[in-house]
């Protein structure tokens, strides 16, 4: 499953949520063992179990996870994604959260998967995005495998219907329409994984990347007005070079060249790559995978969550893969392990990455990034299948001096997500989008990080706000999370 990193009591301490399964085919959660997970963060890498006081159990086979303040009241909310049905918990601000599902009319949309927050509209409240994955009944599950040789395995994709996406707008009275018919994110049925957002053409409005399993990827294109044209093949990320169609996992729009404009990562299974596609300008990306030498190293794995972040703060994002394969006893039919080390590909600044494999192998699914001990380094946490999650402390040389920014609106959605960070550092630019969304089934602390180098402070920090308008601010020390207010 999913994981956040979030704070849920605003103490100034990334909290973990953990979504869980349950055994099937009933799909219902028999047992503590199979409970959602809260735990709060109390500091010097202490966490306390807070579920049963939050009322955050959960229900059902769950997914993935989506944090962010959705009605605006300066707590933030959780949607958990289920097999069958999702869940809002409102967060009251006193240690619990409220499930709002049916007062916000958040609706069943068969095997949603992940989901993300963004303001389509820029109307300052958020709406919601939800990836939904195939037509699925566990009861009715036909046999894949081998039985002479005794073994079963999940069935591929092609055996399932695909199903469309789901865009929930937000009306600002506590209630959602689903506005997924006449938006056109409706349009197009795939068998989605995961969701990103980006203004990727510099119009001012955020558009949504959906990667899909064993079909091409989506890109949809907010033409304003409340509508949508999905125009992933034309931008040139739905498949790769060579025309084929991957099975694409997790995703992450993010801008890896500093050029200003949001470039595509993302993760795929074994023999296929991790695609990276640079943003070309005019609405257009190319496949560079294999020239950053990240096609070599990535295709003897299978990846599922991934993060871009400075992890060594030295000016560029880097790129973390979950990694493990999608069966697991695929020792039984092939030469591939199914657990499996996790993987950095760190930025060198001039187009390639060099990548490291490390922590102990295992099936990784979600991960969620997110300073957790305040030392201006992102940490990473992910969840492996059938066994506790993996927290990586982030130990690089300390010699790099960062910036986190945490936004407040007014105007604009509360957490400012969709708002664009210009940093400048040793005469060096840097961009961030505001955003919780990425990777796989999980949710990113919010609070946006940039690497400074030996840069002893940001000459400029500049903030374009949802809304409209920008906020300045210029000799900006280092080595400290700042907090602008939109006028």
């Amino acid at each position: 499953g999913g994981v956040a990193v979030f704070d849920y009591d605003n103490d100034g301490r990334p909290d973990l949520y953990f979504v869980n399964g349950a055994p099937q085919p009933a799909l219902v959660k028999t047992g503590p063992e199979w409970s959602n997970r809260l735990y709060r963060n109390l500091g010097n890498w202490m966490f306390e179990d807070v579920t049963d006081q939050a009322g955050l159990r959960g229900e059902g086979y769950g997914m993935g996870v989506a944090a962010a303040d959705y009605d605006n009241d300066g707590w933030t909310d959780l949607l958990v994604t289920s097999v069958g049905f999702s869940r809002l918990y409102r967060n009251r601000g006193d240690g619990t959260f409220e499930d709002v599902t049916a007062r916000a009319r958040i609706p069943a949309t068969g095997w949603p998967i992940s989901a993300g927050w963004f303001d389509y509209d820029n109307y300052g409240r958020l709406d919601l995005f939800i990836v939904n994955y195939c037509v699925w009944n566990p009861a009715t599950e036909p046999f894949c495998g081998d039985i002479k040789a005794g073994y079963r395995t999940y069935c591929h994709p092609k055996y399932y219907k695909g199903l469309p996406n789901t865009l929930l707008h937000n009306n600002g009275d506590g209630t959602f329409s689903d506005v997924s018919k006449e938006s056109g994110v409706g349009a197009r049925t795939g068998k989605g994984m995961a969701v990103a957002f980006a203004d990727y053409n510099g119009d001012g409005r955020i558009d949504a990347l959906v990667t899909n399993d064993t079909a091409p990827n989506f890109l949809f294109r907010n033409d304003g007005a409340g509508r949508f044209s999905e125009v992933g093949l034309p931008a040139g990320i739905a498949i790769i070079d060579d025309g084929k169609v991957l099975s694409s996992m997790g995703i992450e729009f993010k801008d890896l060249d500093n050029d200003g404009r949001p470039d595509v990562f993302v993760t795929a299974l074994a023999n296929e790559s991790f695609p990276y596609f640079r943003n070309l300008g005019a609405g257009l990306f190319e496949d560079l995978t294999y020239r950053s030498r990240i096609g070599a190293a990535s295709i003897p794995h299978s990846g599922w969550s991934a993060g871009v972040f400075d992890f060594d703060n030295d000016g560029w994002k880097d790129i973390f893969a979950a990694n493990g394969d999608v069966q697991d006893n695929t020792e039984m039919f092939s030469n591939r392990a199914s657990r499996q080390r996790n993987q950095l590909f760190r930025n060198r600044g001039d187009g390639t990455f060099d990548s490291t494999l490390f922590g102990s192998p295992a099936q990784h699914r979600g991960a969620a990034f997110g300073d957790l001990d305040g030392d201006g380094r992102v940490d990473a946490v992910v969840t492996r299948l059938n066994e506790p999650p993996a927290i990586y402390r982030n130990t690089s040389e300390a010699r790099n001096l960062w910036l986190g920014v945490k936004l407040t609106a007014r105007r604009s959605n509360r957490d400012a997500i969709g708002a664009r960070i210009r940093v400048v550092a040793a005469g060096r630019e840097q961009f961030w989008t505001v955003s919780t969304a990425g990777g796989y089934l999980s949710s990113n602390e919010i609070t946006a990080r940039f690497g400074l180098g030996r840069a002893q402070f940001a000459e400029l920090v500049e903030v374009a706000w949802p809304a409209g308008g920008k906020t300045l601010l210029k000799d900006v020390k280092g080595g400290r999370v700042i907090t602008v207010v939109e006028e």
